[in-house]
């Protein structure tokens, strides 16, 4: 019996010591050159990436130019989207992600959504990021915004908004979720 005891906490210990150092090895930031779309970005990505050359050019026209829905905006604060996570997959070659990218940023920085709830990751024109999460998360077109609560995904959007504004998407998708949960309390 101390036997097994002592090999659980060996490998407890191993299992926690290769979650740190593949955590520690996760490289943001980082910009590829490739021969037919230029440079493009790759991997786990931070805001102010896209305020530099070349992703400005796209990125600070659509996210200034863009009207928020004021009302979708408001509904977004009451049902709480700061107690969500969101990670957002993109492509820097893509159009699609060139327009809703943008305007996700803006109405993250109108809710007042905290940076450390956010992850973004760029995928090259096969959908594949240095990390593999898009695997995890069966990526299939960019850009794909998803939401997370207690670490389950509790709505996404793919490549469009259904309604034509992403913010309309995410208060459908927060109003979803919690009736789903009302439901689950009154079971």
């Amino acid at each position: 019996m101390k036997k097994i005891i002592t090999n659980i906490v060996a490998l407890s210990s191993i299992f926690l010591a290769v979650q740190q150092f593949s955590a520690q090895k996760t490289v943001v930031n980082r910009e590829v050159e490739t021969q037919n779309d230029g440079k493009m970005l790759l991997g786990h990505q931070l805001k102010e990436q896209f305020l530099k050359a070349p992703y400005s050019d796209w990125y600070v026209k659509e996210h200034d130019e863009y009207a928020l829905d004021q009302k979708a905006i408001g509904e977004l604060r009451k049902e709480r989207l700061n107690s969500y996570n969101i990670i957002a997959f993109i492509g820097t070659w893509c159009e699609d992600s060139h327009r809703d990218f943008p305007r996700l940023m803006k109405i993250l920085e109108e809710v007042g959504f905290p940076e450390s709830k956010l992850t973004i990751i760029a995928v090259n024109r096969k959908k594949e990021s240095p990390s593999g999460d898009e695997g995890l998360y069966n990526i299939q077109k960019v850009p794909t915004i998803i939401l997370q609560r207690y670490g389950k995904e509790a709505g996404r959007i793919v490549e469009m908004p259904t309604t034509g504004y992403i913010e309309r998407d995410l208060v459908e998708i927060l109003k979803k979720n919690d009736s789903s949960v009302i439901k689950e309390i009154f079971k």
